[in-house]
């Protein structure tokens, strides 16, 4: 034994054989083939295998040692049990003393190559239970094997009943499968004891494999029976004692590495090799032995009893063994009683054709494809345990569901695979997670996997996964994406082949050679899955070829909207908070709160906040707090500790939640359900504040959001203010709550008051409030962007925020612009303007001024051209303020409207130079012109009827009329078609005539200079002739085309006054009744406009329902017809003395004459019609019409 001692001190350490990791073989590295294929034809079929080295803990190949014939295998050679350079840190585990691996042994393997599960792999499982599975046609033995489903991959693990059963006598678990055992398979179930044939057998292979290794140590006397027995029930106990976790054992970090600390859930194999058996992928884990040097580079050893001939089943085991790591050659060692006889060396694909043991590999192919279609097609619940039973003796096999049967049982969390099952379901779903991007079409798999999760695990006892599982499954659903739900070719609408139903769990390994009795089956077992009636159809090919379909649990949900998709996303957050708030140990020392009470929603009144005064000083303290977060105050009220996982979880799903209710407020602000969109933003505020208390290092991710809800909330309070008619709608909608709205508001509640932005979303009845709220959400929004410098980062979201600043502030000008507006209405004319109305011109004044400079800050020169438009409008009202003052009879033009007037030209000149050309924005270089224009005639209107005298000279004021009423011709564009045609036609038609009886007014009142006079003369024709061209083109201004003719009429008689010679009077007299002549077409339509107006009447009488049309002034048309008959009778008057013979040549007697006899014919009807009182207007009318035709045919004075 001192040889022995000192072997094993010159060995490493124990630690260097404990994996620190996996390490993946280099090309050069002198393990077997990494990727060799290998194609066995055996009889004309070839069965095709491929084996890839993914992880070997193996040292380079040990020399295989040929031993001496006679070698005694029961002596010990000197290096037995002990580690040494050649065996590597594997040790005793590559020779095959512990043969067992741990329970959970699949896990283990699983956990290391995580890529592989759900995916690409078939079966994760050790080797030894793939050739358990493929001899059962060929064995008598028993079967026991826990199979897990985690997407396509079966996970498959010996369950040994016997520990179980121990382990339930021990400590209590496990009781309800020990009696459903008893109950319908092994009535009389008792432990079996393993026979000293099998330990001997055991112990002579592990010293044959040293003496393999190292052929010449000194063989040492072999220890006694006591001895054996005492080393048997040390390595026993070692490694069963901790074989099964506590049922209720959980891992000690589930968020960095969830299985860090958990007990036997390691990778304990040497190897661990991704071998395809035809179209089977399976991730098997090895611990044979692999010998190679010399004549020999890879060979794997077999013990034999020479008195013993190989059976099918040692065949069938050596085969799949070399195949399975691609062994080209096995030797086999002969013995007798320990005595070393002889060696065969056999190659891998003789293997099958070898005396006594043959078989056929295309049946044990068939084997393989029909098992696995069996356990696919009924495993079909991901998280459940299965377990897959065969008795010794029994051609039967069965598949129960232990999860199920666990279920039934009081505890249903009283099942060991639980916690396993649950992380390796949470670790699969991670990985497909940090890979979602570049596969959406495995959403519903990963879905399907955390909710399978959750369910598997008990929330009071794991709140760390299932928070972590919660906040996952809100992941899934992305916010800020548009809809893809809908579209037929969406990844989210794909059903994925990967996974077939709800959850996953694990178990663990199982003693070797236990036996089990009862042959015999119960005729009818109500409680299996499924049932192989007889062993033998496993080799009949595509027995059970699988037809199992892909189950619509994994497909991922269809949001129809997206209020339904932020709805499943707060689900799953609210579960989240519940999972870590009852982890918080404080949580009894909180006060108390009902979820199931609503939070009441206050409403403060504005004058309890001080008004718009009030609101200056709380949007100064939240800024103030914007900057404090900057330096990483933390201010949480449960006392949860900054780091911890319950800190990390609750500001991811805090800021979940707060993305959710805003993209719920965006889509009830797209419905124009203002007061839902209110209620959400202010929630989204609220989980953003409690964020901001929790948080200790503020991101600036984080801060755009804000910024965006800021921006959100004020564009809701403007559409709130713009749609006061449906206040009391939008008030119920936004005191409305949901249970699962107010179970998180109690979860934020237990951090924070959430009353950081109350100022931004209370629901205020004041319209003036409502602006000024808005607006200071947009400053707000906008102070984030500047003070974080995001706004070279966030371009185009601060030009938005600039743009609703500046929206706003035009709205907040406009709303006092009105105000000062209707007080100016309100008060008497002989009042002088208030105090009230300066003030409100200031605030107007100053919100259009910081308007303008956010568009002009952007370059929006449309917006900016609108607010100066608006600014000039102003401008205007506070001129026309200031025309009230005195007496109206005394009024003359002040110079405060002057300079009002003056300073909205102004304006609105900027706003034209602002946009450039028309090309820009037409339509607001129009309305712009069409102000100006408005402007320019308003002054010279106003200086014309209420010209100052007292000021300024007569020819003065005719010039400033004269010049702004051409500006105001300018700007007036009637030559482009537009909807304002008409009025700017109208316009300058007035204008025009406004003009000319200006000129009119001049020539009569003045004397003198005669050049002024003609100049006068000719500019009132001009304009005359102008504005009647103008009132033509328009068809509802009769009245006016007949008035501007009158005044030329009369223009002509003033003329005719001046004039010496009958001739020039006759001239100017013929010209006077040439344009009477003309005004028949406005009669024509005074006329129609009459009857319709007649009709209508008539109409109403029979339905008094029908509204009647604006008609024409009865009164206007009757002045004016009495004029135009009085004017056309003293026309025809003069005409008659001026043809009369006494007044005339001799020439052209005969044409004079007609004409004379004419005209005296036209004034004798026009006599007579005036003289009857009792005539209608449409028939006088109809009467001058009539003479107006017998003078244009030609029988007036040419």
């Amino acid at each position: 034994m001192g040889d022995s001692n000192e072997a094993g001190a010159e060995a490493p350490p124990a630690e260097a054989g404990a994996r620190g990791g996996l390490r993946l073989l280099s090309p050069g590295e002198p393990e077997e083939p990494s990727a060799q294929e290998s194609a066995l034809l055996l009889g004309g079929s070839e069965v095709k295998s491929r084996a890839v080295v993914k992880y070997s803990s193996a040292p380079p190949r040990a020399a295989f040692a040929r031993l001496e014939e006679k070698t005694d295998l029961k002596l010990p050679p000197a290096n037995w049990l002990r580690e040494s350079a050649k065996l590597g840190p594997a040790g005793t585990t590559i020779l095959g003393n512990s043969k067992k691996s741990k329970p959970f042994s699949s896990f283990g393997m699983a956990y290391d190559f995580i890529d592989s599960v759900g995916n690409d792999v078939d079966v994760v499982s050790d080797s030894e239970n793939i050739k358990k599975l493929l001899k059962i046609p060929y064995s008598k033995s028993h079967v026991s094997m826990a199979v897990h489903r985690i997407g396509r991959t079966l996970l498959l693990d010996e369950l040994d009943i016997q520990e179980l059963f121990m382990r339930s006598s021990q400590t209590g678990d496990w009781t309800w499968l020990k009696e459903f055992y008893q109950r319908l398979i092994d009535q009389k179930w008792q432990r079996k004891k393993k026979s000293k044939e099998h330990w001997y057998q055991k112990a002579i292979l592990s010293k044959f494999l040293y003496y393999s290794i190292n052929g010449d140590g000194a063989a040492q006397p072999v220890p006694s029976a006591a001895e054996q027995q005492e080393s048997r029930s040390d390595q026993t106990s070692g490694s069963d004692g901790a074989a099964w976790p506590a049922p209720f054992e959980m891992p000690s970090s589930v968020s960095e590495d969830p299985i860090a600390s958990s007990q036997g859930l390691k990778n304990d194999f040497v190897r661990n090799i991704l071998w395809t058996f035809e179209d089977i992928h399976m991730l098997v884990g090895s611990n044979m032995p692999i010998f190679g040097g010399g004549r020999y580079p890879a060979v794997s050893l077999r013990l034999r009893d020479n008195n013993k001939p190989i059976n099918v089943l040692t065949g069938i085991d050596c085969w799949l063994d070399n195949l399975i790591c691609n062994v080209p050659e096995l030797v086999m060692c002969f013995h007798v009683n320990g005595i070393v006889q002889k060696y065969e060396m056999i190659k891998t694909e003789e293997i099958p054709n070898l005396e006594n043991s043959n078989f056929s590999t295309k049946v044990i192919k068939d084997i393989a494809q029909n098992i696995l279609s069996f356990l696919k097609s009924n495993c079909t619940k991901e998280g459940h345990t299965y377990w897959l039973f065969k008795a010794s003796g029994s051609d039967i096999v069965k598949l129960y569901d232990l999860t199920t049967l666990c279920e039934e049982t009081e505890d249903k969390y009283q099942n060991p695979f639980t916690m396993p099952v649950a992380v390796l379901l949470y670790k699969v779903a991670c990985n497909m997670m940090m890979k979602k991007n570049q596969n959406k079409k495995h959403y519903g798999t990963i879905r399907t996997l955390l909710l399978n999760c959750v369910k598997l695990l008990d929330k009071s006892r794991h709140p760390q996964i299932i928070a972590s599982a919660n906040y996952m499954l809100s992941e899934l659903f992305q916010l800020d994406e548009p809809k893809k739900e809908e579209s037929s070719e969406s990844p989210f609408n794909e059903n994925s082949d990967e996974s077939y139903s709800e959850e996953e769990e694990e178990m663990g390994d199982s003693d070797e050679n236990g036996s089990h009795s009862t042959g015999s089956d119960p005729p009818d077992d109500s409680k299996a899955v499924a049932i192989i009636k007889s062993v033998g159809e496993l080799s009949v090919p595509e027995k059970y070829k699988s037809i199992h379909q892909i189950r619509p649990s994994c497909a991922f949900p269809v949001c129809h909207d997206t209020e339904e998709r932020c709805r499943l996303v707060l689900s799953y957050v609210l579960e989240g908070l519940k999972s870590v708030d009852s982890s918080m140990k404080k949580e009894s020392d909180l006060p108390a709160a009902d979820p199931s009470t609503p939070i009441p929603l206050k409403y403060e009144d504005e004058s309890a906040r001080g008004g718009p005064e009030g609101l200056e000083k709380q949007m100064a303290l939240f800024l103030d707090k914007m900057g404090s977060l900057q330096k990483g105050n933390y201010s949480s009220q449960s006392g949860m500790i900054p780091g911890s996982w319950q800190h990390k979880m609750k500001l991811q799903l805090i800021l979940k939640s707060s993305k959710a209710y805003y993209v719920l407020s965006d889509a009830a602000m797209s419905l124009q359900k203002y007061g839902r969109a209110l209620r959400y933003i202010k929630l989204a505020l609220q989980s953003h504040d409690t964020y901001c208390c929790l948080c200790t290092n503020m991101l600036s991710e984080v801060l755009l959001f804000l910024s965006q809800y800021l921006t959100l909330c004020g564009d809701i309070q403007l559409m709130l203010a713009q749609n006061a008619n449906n206040r009391a709608a939008y008030l119920e909608e936004f005191h409305y709550q949901t249970k699962e709205d107010q179970e998180i508001l109690h979860s934020l509640h237990r951090e924070s008051s959430c009353q950081g932005f109350a100022w931004a979303t209370d629901l205020s009845t004041d319209l003036e409030s409502q602006l000024s709220v808005s607006c200071k959400c947009y400053e707000a929004a906008y102070e984030i962007l500047q003070f974080s410098d995001l706004k070279s980062q966030n371009t185009e979201h601060y030009v938005q925020v600039l743009k609703r600043m500046g929206n706003v502030r035009n709205e907040i000008g406009v709303f006092y612009m009105n105000q000062a507006a209707a007080l100016q209405s309100e008060r008497l004319v002989s009042k002088n303007v208030s105090a009230a109305e300066q003030q409100l011109w200031k605030k107007s004044f100053a919100c259009f001024e910081k308007g303008i400079h956010n568009f002009e800050s952007i370059g929006d020169a449309t917006n900016a051209a609108l607010l100066l438009c608006n600014t000039g409008r102003l401008m205007r009202i506070c001129a026309q303020a200031h025309c009230g003052a005195g007496d109206e009879f005394k009024r003359e033009f002040s110079p405060e409207e002057g300079l009002y007037y003056n300073k909205a030209v102004d304006y609105y000149l900027k706003a034209l130079r602002s946009l450039g050309t028309r090309d820009r924005h037409p339509a607001v270089w129009d309305s712009v012109n069409w102000e100006l224009s408005t402007t320019y005639f308003t002054m010279a209107t106003l200086q014309q009827d209420y010209a100052p005298l007292s000021r300024k000279a007569q020819e003065q004021i005719e010039k400033e009329v004269s010049e702004a009423m051409m500006k105001s011709l300018k700007h007036c564009d009637v030559d482009s078609a537009s909807a304002r045609q008409p009025l700017c036609q109208y316009r300058a038609a007035t204008v025009h005539h406004r003009l000319a009886s200006m000129y009119h007014s001049c020539l009569r009142n003045q004397v003198g200079d005669e050049h002024l006079r003609k100049q006068h003369r000719a500019l009132a024709d001009l304009h005359y002739s102008k504005a009647v061209k103008l009132f033509q083109v328009l068809k509802d201004t009769p009245c006016e085309l007949l008035r501007v003719q009158l005044e030329r009429v009369a223009f002509a008689e003033f003329q005719m006054t001046g004039q010496n010679s009958n001739v020039g009077k006759l001239k100017t007299l013929s010209g006077a009744l040439d344009i009477m002549v003309r005004t028949k077409h406005a009669f024509q339509l005074i006329r129609k406009e009459l009857v319709e107006e007649l009709d209508q009447a008539k109409s109403a009488e029979s339905s008094p329902a029908t509204e009647a049309a604006p008609s024409l002034s009865r009164e206007e048309v009757l002045r004016l017809l009495s004029i135009f008959e009085s004017r056309l009778s003293f026309l025809l008057l003069q005409s008659i003395k001026l043809l009369s013979p006494g007044r005339r040549r001799a020439s052209n007697n005969v044409e004079e004459d007609l004409a004379l006899r004419a005209n005296k014919q036209i004034y004798s009807q026009l006599l007579r019609a005036t003289a009857d009182r009792n005539t209608s207007l449409v028939e006088r009318i109809d009467v001058l019409v009539y003479l107006l035709d017998q003078l244009a045919q030609g029988s007036a004075v040419q």
